[in-house]
């Protein structure tokens, strides 16, 4: 076995009403006088800032609040967030909300230091960095960006561009389930599909896979597989939907640790293009890139499988475990009540050339962790196969 380096948060709370009950007790533990919370309209709408506030607030910090993410947020809006935080000294950030709000979140704690724009430190060693105290509060469960040290930011050029550092782990992760149950279903599905492909991904990196990972990623979609259907019949039940918080929690510290693939490189280009939300969009061609990885991945597919499907797949050779995985997998997709089609998305044939370009010029990186290596004709052939 080769050498580990594993990284995850220093403290994790899982507890329904958690954020309201302790977020202003856990804020003074780190002496905090002066808090940013970084969010989305949408999170403010639906009273959750409100929550926050008040418990910050109960604790005599004040509080200042950014909610003018957006999804896939670019620079400009990184930019704005920090001044606000720096305008107001603050010397603890909270991001609350989705991957996004998070993901800006950890940029915005990374204020101590001698720059200017976000453009100045993408693509830059930031390990020397010093941080303000984080916290990340998810409101869906699917990205796992609490429990994760990579924050992906949308460059002047339209690319993802991604910070990646342990120094912009979130120090403190509130799981509080009750933030999620007014999630839409679609998101609901969107982000559950999604952290079902970091489990995946987790499990089958070809060059950071590792046994505390694969642990944490076995666990993880378990949890994520036996209570999706439960999630999408019945939003309100609060233990299915603390299980999913948990599942993509678990799921966000195994990626981190051992890597993404193929499907986050052949999903971003529809994100960027075609304004697709990322969990849908890795929903969309994740069984298209396991199937093509079964020449080499049949064996961990069939694990999985066997882990979340343990009598559904007895005595079976690897192969027809693997292939009943994906095909579970697919109609998991099928039943969400999400587009599974590119075509149902106004992406045409036409379109597809330009976008295999992307994956294959643009997120290499992510081909180099697949199982399997791709080509550009290969990538435009999954394509093709979900148009």
């Amino acid at each position: 076995m080769t050498g580990i380096e594993f990284y995850s948060n220093g403290h994790i709370i899982s507890e329904a009403d958690s954020m309201r009950k302790k977020l202003g007790a856990l804020a003074q533990q780190y002496r905090a006088t002066s808090a940013i919370i970084v969010t989305d309209a949408g999170i403010t709408q639906l009273g959750y800032v409100d929550i926050a506030q008040q418990s910050l607030q109960e604790a005599g910090i004040q509080v200042v609040v950014f909610d003018a993410v957006i999804a896939d947020p670019p620079v400009d809006v990184v930019n704005d967030a920090m001044k606000i935080a720096r305008d107001h000294n603050c010397d603890l950030v909270i991001g609350l909300g989705g991957g996004s709000s998070i993901d800006t979140a950890k940029i915005v704690a990374l204020l101590p230091n001698d720059f200017e724009s976000v453009n100045d430190i993408l693509d830059k060693d930031v390990s020397g960095f010093n941080k303000l105290p984080l916290f990340a509060i998810p409101t869906t469960a699917g990205t796992g960006a609490e429990s994760t040290f990579v924050s992906v930011i949308t460059a002047k050029d339209g690319s993802k561009k991604a910070i990646y550092t342990p120094k912009i782990l979130p120090d403190v992760a509130i799981l509080d389930a009750t933030l999620t149950l007014k999630l839409p279903r679609h998101i609901t599905a969107a982000t559950a599909l999604d952290a079902m492909v970091h489990c995946v991904e987790a499990y089958t990196s070809r060059t950071k896979k590792n046994p505390i990972s694969d642990a944490l990623a076995v666990k993880g979609l378990q949890m994520l597989w036996n209570n999706f259907e439960k999630v999408l019949a019945q939003g309100d039940d609060i233990d299915a939907r603390a299980e999913m918080l948990l599942g993509s929690t678990l799921a966000g510290i195994a990626f981190v640790n051992s890597s993404v693939a193929a499907v986050h490189g052949l999903s971003y280009p529809l994100s960027i293009n075609f304004h697709i939300p990322h969990g849908h969009a890795n929903a969309l061609v994740m069984c298209g890139v396991f199937t093509f990885n079964l020449s080499e991945a049949a064996p961990l597919y069939a694990e999985l499988a066997h882990a979340v499907m343990p009598t559904q797949t007895s005595g079976m050779v690897d192969l027809d475990a693997a292939t009943l995985f994906i095909d579970q997998l697919k109609m998991f997709l099928e039943n969400s009540g999400l587009k599974y089609r590119l075509s149902e998305l106004d992406i045409t044939d036409q379109d597809i050339p330009a976008l295999a370009d992307i994956v294959i010029n643009t997120y290499a990186r992510l081909i180099a962790t697949n199982p399997k290596d791709m080509t550009l004709d290969e990538v435009t052939t999954i394509y093709k196969e979900i148009l």
